[in-house]
């Protein structure tokens, strides 16, 4: 009798320590689920905050182009007319500076790097087609020259676009910068007011033009097209300055390029990744292995990569400048580089695999030459 109530307490005692786990356990989960939630709203607050940054940023451009316009208006009243330098047979809506004017911040920068361009009147690219839309998550780039009869473009910006869904359309906005002839430019705004009529009219596309005075005198004329190395150099000025434009219009920059479709719900596999991020100093984020394709940058930091690509865009391709302005920045000068490429791989460089984006043209923009580069898709 004695052995059956001890038995008995042994297993009364057993069933308290198992009840008494599985509350300790659900306490748990139940505090652990609490801090996830806690941490998305916190990553959900800094985002706002960042919108509003933006947002802030933007009303005080356009209150100085406002401004400046005005200026110009009021003298252009006490002048006589001028005639007009050029003139286009469709919409073209373009920001001039006079002399006087304040320029835009991030684009008197260009000033410093590119001397030729110190007594320019006007430092700002051409708007063809724009609702400035700003304030948003995503800005994507896309710089487009003419390849002749081999034209990507509107397979590129239907791949964008028609994998975006309402939301995430109307919380980016996709800016195609053509850095070529007016006749080039003339088609690509028929093309997209054609073919993506319902994104131009709600600002989700844009499209800008970089005159040719931006570029120094060895990158004008045809030779700059022929030759390998001018060729590079003018890519790396035109990604510049379209990373200078959207700057101001969204918290992420996403670089692409006009000969590559993305991946079914790209756009958002990769807000999930970047809100999963745990930690916000990361470097940029590599959602493509080839070249410059795929590179989110944070807006705030687009200055600082600017910069470094404009003093040395005379000595390298812009995608090799990413690796060395990271040993710039984040490697201390007495630090083994074997050292430094490791920490550049597990905490500056955050990689997406697979790829969100996959390369198709075969026609390099490059006159002659042919590309075949592919990734696992």
């Amino acid at each position: 009798m004695k052995t059956k109530n001890v038995n008995l307490l042994f297993a009364f005692v057993a069933v308290l320590l198992f009840c008494f786990s599985c509350f300790c356990i659900s306490k748990i989960n139940q505090t652990s689920n609490q801090l996830i939630n806690c941490r998305n709203h916190i990553l959900e607050f800094k985002e706002n905050i960042l919108h509003l940054k933006n947002k802030s940023e933007n009303n005080r451009q356009n209150l100085v182009q406002v401004l400046n316009q005005m200026k110009h208006e009021i003298t252009q009243i006490a002048k006589p007319a001028l005639p007009r330098l050029r003139h286009y047979q469709f919409e073209r809506k373009v920001t001039t500076w006079s002399d006087n004017e304040i320029f835009p911040n991030r684009f008197e920068s260009l000033k410093i790097f590119l001397p030729h361009l110190r007594t320019a009147e006007k430092i700002y690219p051409d708007i063809a087609a724009s609702r400035g839309k700003a304030g948003v998550s995503f800005a994507l780039g896309i710089t487009t020259i003419n390849r002749g009869n081999h034209t990507y473009l509107k397979q590129t910006l239907t791949s964008i676009l028609s994998r975006m869904t309402l939301e995430e359309e109307k919380d980016s906005v996709v800016i195609v910068s053509v850095a070529d002839t007016d006749d080039y430019l003339k088609s690509v705004v028929d093309m997209v007011k054609t073919k993506f009529k319902r994104q131009v009219q709600f600002g989700s596309l844009e499209v800008i033009s970089i005159p040719t005075h931006f570029y120094p005198n060895i990158l004008q004329g045809k030779e700059a097209f022929e030759d390998l190395e001018s060729w590079q150099m003018k890519q790396a000025l035109d990604f510049c300055i379209l990373m200078l434009y959207a700057q101001p219009k969204a918290t992420y920059y996403l670089q692409l390029e006009d000969d590559i479709i993305a991946r079914n719900m790209y756009f958002t596999k990769m807000k999930e990744f970047v809100n999963s991020l745990t930690s916000k100093n990361w470097f940029y984020i590599e959602f493509s292995v080839l070249g410059f394709i795929g590179k989110l940058f944070r807006s705030k930091d687009l200055l600082d990569f600017v910069h470094f690509f404009l003093m040395f865009y005379n000595v390298k391709p812009i995608d090799l400048l990413l690796d060395d302005i990271f040993l710039m920045k984040m490697c201390h000068w007495k630090e083994p580089l074997k050292s430094c490429k490791q920490r550049q791989k597990e905490v500056g460089i955050h990689q997406y695999r697979p790829s969100l984006f996959q390369h198709v043209g075969t026609q390099s923009s490059f006159p002659g030459r042919k590309q075949y580069l592919k990734v696992r898709f």
